[in-house]
């Protein structure tokens, strides 16, 4: 893990991930609320210094909402909270826009936390192992939803054994085991809850696998399936961001895909 220490008492990780988009497209997506609802979670945003952030997922973390720290657009924006919980050190999350040739912007993350020792360095792991998926899923929105809000559907379940266990495990329920970018796709076995598209990328290995799709049936939007491990079993997410007045009609569907994931990883 590359976390990075200072005397301070500070840690942090670092991720980047050049996207499409002029920095103002992509100052909207990542710092405002609109925006950071479109492919990541629900979130509520004031525009300003010293403004109120905060996630709607329905965890224990959204209990402590965060403070807007920096406010530059489209250049830098720094909030400050409590991401690993009501109990956790402070933490910090500061994104950075670069611009690009070509229309393209690097966007640059410093997730960090203050504390004394290294118990929660397991956390930073965490962190600096979620976040790739987060920015491949802003770089699809970026690229082919860029503006458009989402309504969002999240299906969990739970499987017995590792990380590696779980992944290969979902890879043959999904039938993607031999599938590579480009490649058509379609949940197996669905019924009334489909979903089809093409892959757009997988990660297979590290601490949370995913693969990504961009899907075509019932509506535009991304579809992305992740594993990993916090508690004794590992944990299975599918989530779907429907793009449109059509996506948001197919996310009434939603206990479907619930009952789907359900079914194979109670």
């Amino acid at each position: 893990m590359s976390v990075k220490r200072d005397p301070s008492g500070r840690r942090s990780i670092q991720v980047a991930a050049e996207v499409p988009g002029t920095p103002e497209e992509v100052w909207r997506a990542i710092a405002t609320g609109p925006g950071i609802s479109s492919w990541f979670e629900p979130t509520d945003v004031e525009e300003r210094v010293g403004g109120v952030l905060k996630y709607r997922t329905g965890s224990g973390t959204d209990d402590v909402p965060a403070r807007v720290a920096a406010w530059d657009p489209p250049r830098r924006f720094r909030y400050e909270g409590k991401d690993c919980g009501p109990e956790g050190p402070p933490t910090a999350a500061e994104w950075t826009i670069e611009p690009r040739s070509g229309g393209h912007c690097l966007v640059r993350l410093v997730h960090s936390l203050v504390a004394g020792t290294d118990d929660w360095d397991d956390q930073l792991e965490n962190f600096e192992n979620g976040w790739p998926l987060a920015l491949a899923i802003l770089r699809l929105y970026l690229t082919h939803f860029g503006g458009q809000r989402a309504t969002i559907v999240r299906a969990y379940g739970a499987v017995d054994g590792s990380v590696e266990d779980a992944w290969n495990a979902l890879l043959s329920t999904l039938a993607a085991g031999a599938l590579a970018p480009g490649d058509p796709w379609a949940l197996p076995d669905s019924g009334d809850a489909s979903l089809a598209g093409v892959v757009e990328e997988l990660r297979p290995a590290g601490r949370q696998p995913y693969i990504l799709f961009r899907l075509g049936r019932p509506a535009p939007g991304i579809a992305e399936t992740c594993v990993y491990k916090i508690a004794e079993r590992a944990t299975v997410v599918l989530t779907v961001y429907f793009y449109g007045d059509e996506g948001a009609a197919a996310a009434r569907d939603a206990a479907g895909w619930q009952s789907w994931i359900k079914a194979r990883f109670p």
